[in-house]
């Protein structure tokens, strides 16, 4: 496992030492460097996880050396907290306007030093992951089934964005309750925690989905074995579908819109897969219709196979953008709209036609949508 790179910048070398004991109880790679014009030209050597930088150094200070590290597209992926001993709002606020991702008041305390430096170095950790399954997915031409120039200029429009919207609302909050706690009433110090935490369990949620999308696409060559008949119980797809719908309805305030007309089939597919489906399908529904308009919901059996349809009143798509369903495209999104990574139809088509089913979508634009699929019944079971 890669020991985390800390790049230290200060013009004293007594504040490296401070810095390297506070920090002496992690296993992290420590360097130091004396000015910023340092810093600019050392990077690709030192490549670093996370840096902690001076504000008040001279030739260069720490806000004009984050300022530059930040425009460059190179390095504006690396937290950078500032070291200061500067404590107004208007210079905290500088620092954050040169993209400083935290900042940390001098003399420095060991415990707030070290939950800061863990705290930077696990989003970068994360922002890595993400990154390489971002690579990864460029790489796989042959599993992929669309345009790779397309596929990839999607994903560079769309990734930055959907990162930096979770973890500017964690770094929002943190640093309003930083700078203001003492001033604050019980009740708002809870506000703002919810929203850090809300926005944390966004980011978690983007990253299964990626890793939900990397793994069904590279079993397309690799389809599953199926377990021998009398294995695995079948489905009976009423009970979970009304569960999953009813949940999905509640988490967007719109129980009174739905509508369901569901029989109990029984069909051969993993409970996982099958929740999967119906969550993608109302999670989409409900995202791109707005409130107050139907959501019908209908399973039936339809020509021996077991049929599922969602159809909501909302923006509708065009033929053109049917034909591009697929990972990272999202159309026309409109500002008021929530925000999404364009996941989701593909990844339950992906498991549809993994099991044997069809995946249709009909739509007339700004009028509607009907999500439709089939899958096989199960399987008659030997006495």
């Amino acid at each position: 496992m890669k020991i985390p790179s800390v790049l230290v910048v200060d013009d004293e070398f007594n504040n490296f030492s401070v810095i390297k004991i506070l920090l002496a109880n992690h296993d992290y790679k420590l360097n130091y460097l004396s000015n910023g014009q340092e810093v600019l030209s050392s990077m690709p050597l030192y490549q670093p996880d996370l840096i902690l930088l001076d504000v008040m150094m001279p030739v260069m200070n720490g806000i004009e050396v984050c300022r530059q590290l930040k425009s460059t597209p190179e390095w504006a992926h690396i937290p950078i907290i500032m070291v200061t001993a500067l404590t107004t709002k208007n210079d905290l606020a500088l620092c954050l306007e040169a993209g400083a991702t935290d900042f940390i008041s001098k003399p420095l305390d060991r415990i707030e030093l070290n939950a800061r430096v863990q705290s930077m170095l696990q989003i970068k950790q994360q922002y890595d992951c993400i990154k390489s399954l971002s690579e990864m997915q460029e790489h796989t031409i042959d599993l992929l089934q669309c345009n790779m120039n397309e596929l990839c200029g999607n994903l560079s429009s769309t990734l930055p964005h959907e990162l930096s919207t979770p973890l500017n609302g964690v770094f929002g909050a943190l640093a309003i309750l930083i700078d203001d706690h003492a001033n604050m009433k019980k009740s708002e110090i809870h506000d703002w925690l919810l929203i850090a935490q809300k926005s944390v369990t966004r980011l978690e949620n983007l990253t299964k989905k990626f890793m939900r999308f990397a793994r069904l696409e590279m079993s397309v060559n690799n389809p599953k074995e199926k377990p021998p008949d009398g294995y695995d119980l079948p489905i009976p797809t009423a009970v979970l579908a009304v569960i999953a719908i009813k949940s999905k309805a509640e988490m967007f305030d719109r129980k009174d819109d739905l509508i369901m007309e569901l029989e109990n089939i029984e069909i051969d597919l993993d409970e996982k897969d099958f929740l999967t489906i119906v969550d993608e399908l109302l999670d989409n529904a409900f995202k791109f219709s707005k409130a107050g308009t139907p959501v019908k919901v209908v399973t039936k059996v339809e020509n021996g196979m077991f049929n599922l349809s969602v159809l909501d009143h909302g923006r509708g798509m065009t033929p053109e953008q049917i034909d591009k369903i697929g990972a990272f495209y999202q159309f026309e999104r409109k500002q008021h709209e929530q925000q999404g990574i364009g996941l989701g139809l593909k990844i339950a088509k992906r498991i549809v036609e993994m099991n044997g089913g069809h995946f249709s979508i009909l739509s007339v634009y700004n009028l509607e949508t009907k999500v439709h699929i089939e899958l096989p019944l199960s399987k008659p079971r030997s006495a």
